[in-house]
Order: structure tokens, then sequence, then C-alpha cells
């Protein structure tokens, strides 16, 4: 396994900095929306959050390599993000994905709505996971892992949607030893509010206490996993014209952005916000949302600010550049662990059930919710 010192994925935009003074509205005194901004391939964030990405791929069926069923010519093939004919094959060579490349100083969360992931990482741990399931990975001190997407219909169609964010560590966990917690489908509380119309909310509740609806809790050394943080990731789908109450956050200092990514637009308040558009919100009160006449969804993340400087190279998330430099180091030196996969990109098989096999050697398997 070889990371070149490059990764396309990396973080690399979050909300503008001349307009991080987020505790002023510009706009009209009663209006909840600080700013907004319009959504590309990576989402902006904001501390805690490091990333956000979502993916949907429209894969044809697999082959039986679980590879597409499809000419591969013309893409760019490795580095191939262009969405031709509606999915990309990202940096995988036989099966869509992204081969074995490292992390440190942060962690990914993967919720996947539609399509599986295979996982395998330098400790020996594996996974075959989607339908609704998310994966939480402290990468702490350091992780190589692999993230691919078995095409595992060779009848039909295989679609693939999905989720990944970065949340941050601070210093005290950022050495961490690397964890996964796996959330599936099943224990992920579904919330349902149905507005005096007879129309319905729901939020899928990934992180964050809603109204009762308790989540799974996250790896011990995340920093969601502290009360104070208030870290909450809400997936929400109103159906048209509902209207929900976005109740306030816990903390003074939280941060909240709502990234509507779907249907035909959000009102917030008085204020309407298209699909395709960020929103940073108040949160000090709550705040009516109402869905466009078309239905909406939409992301939200909050989170209480680390407050931390934060010094990034591709992959690797630490304080300052000494911390960089010493990553840099060690993951030569160490490879984090090495790789003890007999290839960059391995999956599951085409018969595998959802399942995960942690470092330790504890088995889960997935239930209802999917194969």
């Amino acid at each position: 396994m070889r990371w070149n010192g490059s990764w396309p994925g990396a973080p690399t935009s979050r909300f503008p900095a001349e307009r991080r003074n987020l505790g002023v509205v510009t706009d009209p005194a009663d209006d909840p929306v600080l700013q907004s901004v319009p959504l590309g391939p990576q989402w902006p964030t904001i501390d805690p959050f490091l990333f956000c990405a979502h993916h949907d791929d429209a894969y044809p069926a697999g082959n039986e390599q679980l590879g597409p069923v499809a000419e591969l010519s013309g893409r760019d093939i490795g580095q191939d993000f262009a969405s031709v004919d509606g999915w990309n094959m990202y940096h995988g060579q036989v099966v869509p994905g992204f081969p074995g490349h490292p992390h440190r100083g942060f962690e990914t969360v993967t919720y996947v709505r539609r399509g599986f992931i295979d996982h395998a990482d330098s400790l020996g741990a594996a996974a075959r996971f989607g339908r609704g399931d998310v994966q939480w990975l402290t990468a702490g001190k350091g992780v190589v892992h692999s993230e691919m997407f078995p095409l595992l219909d060779s009848a039909g169609p295989n679609p693939l949607e999905l989720f990944q964010i970065w949340l941050n560590l601070p210093a005290v966990d950022k050495m961490a030893d690397p964890y996964f917690t796996m959330l599936w489908h099943d224990d992920i509380p579904q919330h349902q509010h149905t507005d005096d119309a007879g129309r319905v909310t729901e939020v899928t509740v990934i992180a964050g206490e809603l109204d009762g609806a308790i989540p799974p809790p996250p790896p011990p050394s995340s920093w969601a996993a502290r009360p104070e943080a208030d870290v909450a990731i809400w997936v929400v789908r109103m159906e048209p014209d509902a209207v929900w109450v976005l109740p306030s956050a816990h903390g003074p200092d939280t941060m909240r952005t709502l990234y509507v990514y779907d249907g035909s637009g959000l009102r917030i308040a008085e204020r309407e916000i298209n699909a395709g558009t960020g929103a940073v919100v108040r949160c000090d009160e709550p705040v009516v949302l109402t869905g466009g006449a078309g239905g909406v969804e939409l992301l939200v993340l909050q989170g209480r600010p680390i407050g931390e400087p934060v010094e990034r190279y591709g992959p690797f998330v630490m304080n300052d550049r000494e911390g960089i430099a010493q990553t840099l180091v060690d993951y030569q030196n160490t490879g984090f662990g090495g790789w003890p996969w007999p290839v960059d990109d391995p999956v599951h098989g085409a018969d595998q059930d959802r399942f995960a096999r942690h470092a330790d050697g504890r088995i889960e398997q997935g239930r209802t919710s999917g194969r």
C-alpha cells in the first residue's frame, strides 16, 4: 500500500474566513440565517467539522469482480471524479472507491443510505455496511483504511448514496488509539413529527439526542462523546409543505449548519433557501422550518467549536506544522501498522452479508435492513 502525498478528497473548503464572525446578523434582526453559501463537491464546514461530502452515484450492474459492467475507457482511472454517465470510479481501478489511504488526528463518520461499502484497515479490521448503516472511525494516532464500493447486483443497477463527514479531535485526543464503531441501521433512531396539516418530517438521528430519540454512543475518544460538545448529526426529510420546529441547541457557543441538498428548497422562518445551499443558523432559540412544494432533504451538522489551531495536510489534521511533520515521519517509518491485505482495494465477496470484524477479533453482524 502506498500513499503518494496527494489526496484529492482532502478537505479544502470551509465557510469563507471573512464571514466567520457568525454572531453578527447582517440581515433583519429576526432572520435566523446568519450566512448562506452554495454547496460544491465538498461542502463548507465550521469547527468542529472539517469536511463533508455527499456521494450519489448511479452505478450500473456489477461484474464478477464487483466492478461496473461498463466501458471504462475515457475515464481517468485512479482519479475519476468526472461523473461520466452519472457515476465515478474515484481512486478505484477495478471496483469504485478509495483504496488504502492514511488518516491521523480526526474522525470519519460515513452514513450509507443506498449501496454498500467494504472497509479494510491496517489493524486487520474489516466490515461491509450500507442501507442505512453508519461507520464512525476514530483515526487518532494513525490508521490506513480502504473504502470500496462493491456492486453486488449483477442483474440491475447499483445506486450508491452516502455522506462522509470529518469531525476534528481536540489536541488531547489526536493520538488516541484508532477505533471504529458500527451504528447499524436498526439501532439508529428515526424521529417523526406530524404537523397540524398531517405532513410528516422524518429525522435520522445519527448523533445528538432529539426529542427523546437517543442514538448509539460514538467512539469513546470522539469530541461527540463529550456532552458539553453538543454535537448533532441529523438527516431530515420533509414532505411537501411540512412544518417542523428545529429545537434550540444546548449551549450558547454551539454552531449549526443546514445543508439543503435535495428537493424544492426550504423556508427557514421567512428566508427561502434553495437546494444546493448551506445555511448557518442561530441555534439559541427554536427555528421554524417549512419544506418546499416538492419536499426537501437536508443534513444538519451541529457542535460546539473545539477552538484550537488546525493544520492540515491531505488526510492528516494536527494543531501545528510540527505535528504534520512528525506525522509524515511516523507514517513513513511505521505505515501506521502496515497493510495486512494482499491488495490495496480489498472487497469481501459477492455473497458476504453486512458485518464488522474489529481489530480485537470481535464480530458483529448487520441485522434486518440489508443483505
